[in-house]
């Protein structure tokens, strides 16, 4: 069995070594590209390494699949593996706005077991047991119960002209947080059309499923975890009640981009 309790404070831990370095807090940060459009700072190094020094020594067993961390393929041979992003919204992370979190995915056999979201910056702490629910702050979530479509609450910036329908809601640059309004119900729908990294989901879609919302790849299919690429295109998280509708609208384009 898993000290569930030393594995929170472990998460809690890392938030804030995230926050002891973030601008928003008025500390100086070491920045840079990893490639063109993508930034790293030294939060992400720095707090990747602690959660796999402490993860590692928590669950030896388990394998280790990060962001900040070249892949080892020894994982696939694995029942158990970490997912990790230690910081998931970096851009936001940088600017000193509060949108990001330190994400982490327990995955057993291509599914999340555990998930955790620290998101100090905002006063949050997120979890998700599988078959037990999923918490912000220890309070019980209950995901968005909306059953139409036109109207949606989405976290975004804009909305083309095919979904100005819906209702734009903050967006804070962490996928993940996103992803966790919909399980809180401040939104109702999150939808990507773009190929992603499990270590940005792999928690928060946990936490989402847990509070009761709908959650699919762009084509509503089921997420796994684990893969050889571990990459999915798109995803969808949603009230239950909208999703096939959601999955509707996004059909040709979600065929278009993915090729």
């Amino acid at each position: 069995m898993i000290d569930a309790a030393r594995l929170e404070a472990i998460v809690r831990q890392a938030g804030e070594i995230a926050f002891g370095m973030w601008p928003g807090g008025g500390h100086s940060l070491e920045a840079w590209e990893k490639s063109p459009g993508n930034p790293v700072c030294a939060a992400d190094i720095e707090v990747d390494a602690f959660l796999k020094r402490e993860l590692g020594a928590l669950l030896p067993a388990a394998g280790w699949l990060s962001e900040e961390t070249a892949d080892d393929p020894s994982r696939l041979g694995k029942g158990l593996i970490w997912l990790v992003d230690p910081v998931d919204g970096t851009r936001d992370f940088i600017r000193g706005r509060t949108g990001w979190a330190v994400s982490v995915a327990l995955i057993s056999e291509a599914r999340p077991l555990l998930g955790f979201l620290a998101a100090p910056a905002r006063g949050e702490f997120w979890s998700g047991i599988a078959g037990q629910g999923s918490w912000r702050n220890g309070e019980r979530l209950v995901a968005s119960r909306r059953e139409e479509f036109s109207g949606a609450r989405v976290p975004a910036d804009s909305l083309p002209p095919e979904d100005e329908d819906l209702a734009l809601v903050d967006k804070p640059n962490s996928i993940a947080l996103r992803a966790a309004m919909v399980a809180s119900g401040e939104a109702d729908l999150l939808a990507t059309l773009r190929w992603g990294w499990e270590w940005d989901i792999g928690a928060a879609t946990l936490i989402a499923r847990e509070a009761g919302a709908a959650v699919t790849d762009a084509f509503g299919r089921p997420l796994n975890y684990n893969k050889r690429d571990p990459r999915a295109f798109g995803l969808l998280v949603s009230a239950a009640g909208i999703h096939d509708a959601a999955v509707e609208r996004l059909a040709e384009r979600a065929k278009v981009i993915a090729g």
